[in-house]
C-alpha cells in the first residue's frame, strides 16, 4: 500500500510537471535533485487542492448562481470571475459588490499558497467595441484584468513580484458567441494559481529532463 501511494504520488507529479513545462519529463535514477523536485511539484498540488478546497466552501453560493467557477486544469488552479459580476458593461473599474469576492481570492492567495504565482487573464465577448472609448477588446480585457490584479496588490497586500496580468480579448471564448448567455460565459477574468518549477541547472535550456526507472518507485 506504501508503495502504490508513494507511485501514485510521484507520477502525479511528473504528470504536474509535464503539463506545467510542455516538455519531455524523465526522472534520472539516483538524481537527488530530481526526486526532490518530484516532492516539490507533490507539495504544489497538495497545497492547490487545499486552496480549491477553502474556495469551494467559500464561494458555495457564488458557484451555485454560476458567477464563479474552480477548476484544476493543466496551466494551475484557475478561479474564474463572470465578467458581469466584476464591472460594468464596457467598464474597467470594479464594481463595489465585487469586492467580497476579489478578497476571499486574496485570503487563499496569502494564507494558503503564499509561495506560488498568480496569472491574472481577462476575456471579453467578441461584439466590436462601439462607444465605450476602447480601441478594441483587447483593450478592454487588458484593463480589467490589470484592474483586479491592482486590487489584489494595492488593497490586499499581494506581492507584486508573484502576481501578472494579460488580456486575451474575445479570443479565448469558453462558449459559443451566439446566444447572450454564451457572451456572458466569455465576458470573465480567469485567477489563476500557478505551480512552478526550478529549473535545473544542468540541462542548460528550458527543458526539464527526468526519467523515473521502477526502483526509484520502491
Amino acid at each position: 500500500m506504501k508503495n502504490n501511494s508513494k507511485i501514485f504520488r510521484v507520477s502525479t507529479a511528473v504528470l504536474l510537471a509535464f503539463f506545467i513545462s510542455g516538455c519531455t519529463v524523465i526522472i534520472q535514477r539516483g538524481r537527488r535533485s530530481d526526486m526532490e523536485k518530484i516532492d516539490q511539484l507533490s507539495k504544489q498540488l497538495d497545497d492547490l487542492n487545499r486552496a480549491r478546497n477553502i474556495l469551494e466552501d467559500n464561494f458555495r453560493q457564488e458557484i451555485k448562481d454560476k458567477q464563479v467557477k474552480l477548476q484544476m486544469l493543466e496551466r494551475g488552479l484557475v478561479i474564474t470571475v463572470v465578467g458581469d459580476v466584476l464591472f460594468d458593461s464596457g467598464k474597467a473599474k470594479i464594481r463595489t459588490e465585487a469586492d467580497s469576492i476579489l478578497n476571499k481570492v486574496a485570503g487563499v492567495l496569502k494564507n494558503n499558497v503564499p509561495n506560488l504565482n498568480v496569472g491574472i487573464e481577462g476575456h471579453t465577448d467578441n461584439m466590436p467595441i462601439k462607444v465605450s472609448g476602447w480601441k478594441s477588446n483587447w483593450e478592454l480585457s487588458t484593463a480589467r484584468a490589470l484592474a483586479v490584479l491592482h486590487y489584489l496588490v494595492d488593497e490586499r497586500g499581494i506581492s507584486p513580484s508573484r502576481i501578472s496580468a494579460v488580456g486575451y480579448g474575445e479570443y479565448r471564448p469558453v462558449s459559443a458567441n451566439d446566444s447572450s448567455e454564451g457572451r456572458r460565459l466569455n465576458r470573465r477574468v480567469e485567477i489563476v494559481i500557478l505551480p512552478h518549477l526550478t529549473k535545473s541547472a544542468e540541462s542548460g535550456s528550458k527543458k526539464e529532463k527526468l526519467m523515473e526507472p521502477e526502483e526509484n518507485l520502491k
